[in-house]
């Protein structure tokens, strides 16, 4: 039950992965590291706005340069007007036309001197150039930017072929109007009126800087998240490869371990990690360590199991068989008795290999309680000599320290202290005393219950635990022990987190001593 509850409180921890739980490790890491990369070099696309920022405070300052111009112009000679179109066509790299009242061009800074710029010829472009015109048109379709018409000379030189100046005659205020060069540069044109007589001024200027600059910051922007990008893939790939490679390795080594196909499978321990996955590495190793020892341990006891029913089916099978043949009545009560006997001790070995067997399962479901150990003795003691199971052995019960407090199953703890008076009665002889002792430190309790037969061998002091494994008194009749007693009490100790062992006497006295040695209660 602890194991259950334990198992729904990790699956409850655990979140849903959902469509990501779809995805390998190492797609899920490279996805992890590269979208934060992604959604940064999505600002690429956003420097549209720093683009309009710039062309805003140009559209002020065209503004204020044709504004500016007109007022020179104002009341001015011809010749100084002329001369001012130049000087300031040339200063501030713009072409500088003039219109008068009728909206004929009379002046135009391109015709008065050299032009100041000239606009990129589209034929002449490079690789790169056509790639940067092309990934601006890109990103103008991507953010949604509104068209801007194309730049084109009008045929008909009159102020009416340019819309900025009809609506700067109209209002008798400055106009802004942008428009696209043939190289994707912006173009910008500015329209003044020039004094009171219905003259109109006309600036234009090839913003290439504004390109450059936005250019220029999408690609430091472009080629920093390009290479931030190479380098976390790559960190990202060497990650997934310390992480998947070894789970491959023990996926590998778990799947031959479950399809049973090699009888040790070498699992790797992975030493030199001290990271999560060498702790995992090692649990597993010893997951598996602990299965093969699980899985020798059933098997050699079910071939233990085999070979101590097998006796006593032969012998019945024998006593059954022999049976009809046999007139002698003194013959056939002979081989009754031995074909009861067999039965009785067929009856005995299934009952205590059930019950060995339901022993880790149910202490894992048990609700554990605190249990005085020494009333527990007590009761034992009297109980068994309320049915004269002590036959005429004296059973000398002493308790020393704190009270015996353990925590722990009680009607298991019971069945440990039954096993143990009953392999010291049986070994020690007629009127001989069973001692029991109960000690209590403080942080341990240990129980020892000793007997006066002929003790155990040091050698065969862990024999005594082994599954089947019986001598018995040369005054007990055989078959009245099936071999699992100790067994199962040193099972059900472990299961308490104690220890159960075979040591001599103490005191120099013939006899052997058991000893239980269980943790205090807290």
């Amino acid at each position: 039950m602890a194991s259950t509850l334990q198992r729904m409180r990790l699956d409850k921890n655990l979140e849903p992965l959902g469509w990501a739980g779809r995805l390998s490790l190492t797609s899920r890491i490279l996805v992890v590291n590269i979208l934060p990369l992604a959604l940064l070099g999505g600002g690429i696309f956003y420097l549209d706005s720093y683009r309009k920022q710039l062309l805003s405070e140009r559209y002020k300052l065209a503004r204020i340069e044709a504004q500016i111009t007109a007022e020179a112009l104002a009341g001015a000679t011809r010749e100084r007007q002329e001369a001012l179109l130049v000087q300031i066509g040339r200063e501030q790299r713009m072409r500088v036309r003039m219109y008068d009242a009728e909206g004929r061009l009379w002046a135009d800074s391109f015709e008065l001197a050299e032009p100041s710029f000239e606009f990129d010829d589209i034929r002449q472009d490079n690789l790169s150039d056509d790639f940067a015109q092309m990934l601006d048109r890109a990103v103008d379709t991507i953010v949604g930017a509104e068209p801007i018409p194309d730049y084109n000379e009008p045929e008909d030189p009159s102020a009416d072929a340019w819309p900025e100046l009809v609506r700067a005659r109209e209002e008798g205020l400055s106009q802004i109007q942008l428009r696209d060069a043939p190289d994707g540069t912006p173009v910008i044109n500015a329209a003044a009126p020039v004094g009171l007589n219905g003259a109109t001024l006309l600036t234009t200027r090839n913003a290439v800087d504004i390109t450059e600059n936005v250019r220029a910051a999408r690609s430091t922007l472009g080629l920093a998240v390009f290479f931030a990008m190479i380098a976390s893939i790559l960190l990202s790939l060497y990650l997934a490869r310390t992480i998947v490679a070894p789970l491959r390795l023990l996926a590998s080594a778990a799947l031959r371990v479950r399809q049973g196909r090699e009888r040790e499978v070498e699992v790797p321990r992975l030493p030199e990690r001290r990271d999560e996955i060498g702790l995992l590495a090692r649990a597993v190793s010893d997951m598996t360590s602990a299965l093969r020892q699980r899985i020798d341990a059933v098997d050699s006891f079910a071939a233990d199991v085999a070979h101590e029913i097998k006796n006593p089916l032969a012998s019945l099978r024998s006593a059954i068989e022999s049976l009809p043949r046999v007139e002698d009545p003194d013959l056939r009560k002979q081989l009754t008795d031995i074909a009861t006997h067999d039965v009785r001790r067929i009856d005995r070995l299934v009952t205590e290999i059930s019950d060995a067997s339901r022993i880790d399962a149910e202490m894992s479901r048990a609700t554990l309680e605190r249990i005085d150990l020494t009333k527990l003795v007590e009761r034992i003691v009297g109980s068994r000599e309320a049915r004269a199971e002590n036959l005429d052995h004296r059973i000398v019960l002493d308790s020393r320290g704190y009270a015996a407090i353990v925590t722990g199953v009680g009607a298991r703890l019971e069945r440990v202290v039954e096993n143990l008076l009953d392999n010291a009665v049986s070994f020690s002889p007629p009127e001989a005393s069973v001692e029991v002792m109960v000690e209590n430190d403080g942080e341990r309790v240990v129980l020892t219950v000793c007997d006066s037969g002929p003790g155990i061998p040091e050698e065969n002091r862990e024999k005594v635990f082994q599954r089947f494994h019986s001598v018995r008194p040369e005054t007990e009749d055989f078959g009245n022990h099936s071999g699992l007693g100790l067994a199962i009490a040193r099972t059900i100790a472990e299961a308490h987190d104690g220890i159960l062992t075979a040591q001599s006497r103490l005191d120099g006295k013939p006899g052997a001593c058991m000893r239980l040695d269980l943790p205090a209660a807290r």
